[in-house]
């Protein structure tokens, strides 16, 4: 038995945010109060949720959607370092991933409000640029030159597990598996010297299955999938993940991707990223950007297969894969 798991107290705590709930586990030393250690991870979440939400009418994302088009408007620090990295993937994807959809989102029911018809088709009819085409920065002020409507979901949720992780450390904790729904990141090892392990699920929507198992140290994981959450039109059920050259759910996708990275908020946006793309051109995609990345692709029957990309998946997993957090 390691020194660490003789001489260390394992704490699980977690809290709401952005309409589900955050976790974390992890070992400290004997006799750790963990009742500020909650209450700053809740803080982190609530500045996340209060900075990005399009669920709150008063966050300062929904702020700067309300903004005319030409008008400066102040973004806070947490939020822009979001936009960034919204936009740098955006680019590198050539749109495929886009903050600019927060219009078709809200239309097609995956926001605060009902399905609209009125507002499907003037999401599906609009003359659409992508996000890092319409937004100019100059400094901590943002304006918009074209009319958009942010929407963070696909890269928020991964942040707000990077700040959980950053909490942690920041309090002196090497060891720790911090969360948000699918999303995850790793610090260091368990108190057995072991890695974290994650499930990767089977794409089903009727039970949870794991497809795989990752062990992951210092590295951070993130699934896309239209298996959870989905809209059914005609009898047919459409993905939460829009298509961005449409203005509308996915038709045809990947049943999942998972992506392996530094930090939660790449893997996040880049998993939707090649969800948009499909498994070719996401391959494709991934291999050139250095990325690892799991696609599960349903054959006729219905059955996951894995198509594998990057030092981690160059085999599909079938059991275990490991990643050290490149």
């Amino acid at each position: 038995m390691s020194k660490m798991s003789t001489e260390s107290a394992r704490i699980a705590l977690n809290g709401p945010t952005m309409g589900t709930r955050w976790t974390a586990l992890f070992y400290a030393e004997p006799g750790v109060d963990p009742d500020p250690i909650r209450a700053a991870l809740q803080s982190a979440m609530e500045e996340v949720d209060g900075q990005m939400s399009t669920w709150n009418a008063g966050s300062d994302l929904m702020r700067i959607n309300a903004a005319p088009v030409g008008q400066w408007v102040a973004v806070p620090e947490r939020l822009r370092q979001v936009l960034y990295l919204g936009l740098e993937i955006g680019r590198a994807s050539d749109g495929a991933f886009d903050i600019g959809m927060g219009d078709a989102v809200t239309a097609w029911g995956f926001g605060p409000e009902a399905a609209a018809p009125d507002g499907i088709r003037a999401a599906m009819e609009a003359l659409r640029h992508p996000a890092h085409e319409v937004l100019e920065f100059d400094g901590d002020h943002l304006r918009k030159t074209a009319p958009i409507a942010l929407d963070l979901n696909g890269i928020a949720k991964g942040y707000g597990v990077d700040r959980l992780a950053e909490i942690l450390r920041d309090r002196g904790i090497d060891a720790a598996l911090v969360g948000i729904d699918g999303e995850m990141r790793a610090i260091g090892l368990r108190s057995d010297g072991k890695a974290w392990t994650i499930a990767v699920e089977a794409p089903d929507p009727e039970r949870r299955t794991p497809h795989a198992i990752l062990a992951l140290q210092d590295a951070a994981v993130a699934t896309s999938g239209d298996y959870r959450h989905w809209v059914e039109v005609q009898g047919r059920r459409l993905s939460h993940t829009m298509d961005p050259r449409r203005g509308a759910p996915l038709i045809a996708s990947p049943g999942s991707v998972t992506v392996v990275s530094r930090c939660c908020a790449e893997a996040d946006a880049w998993a939707t990223a090649l969800m948009v793309l499909g498994p070719e051109r996401g391959a494709a995609l991934a291999r050139n950007r250095g990325l690892d990345a799991l696609f599960l692709v349903r054959d006729d029957e219905g059955t996951a297969r894995g198509v594998g990309v990057g030092q981690l998946f160059s085999e599909e997993p079938a059991a275990i894969a490991s990643a050290g957090g490149r």
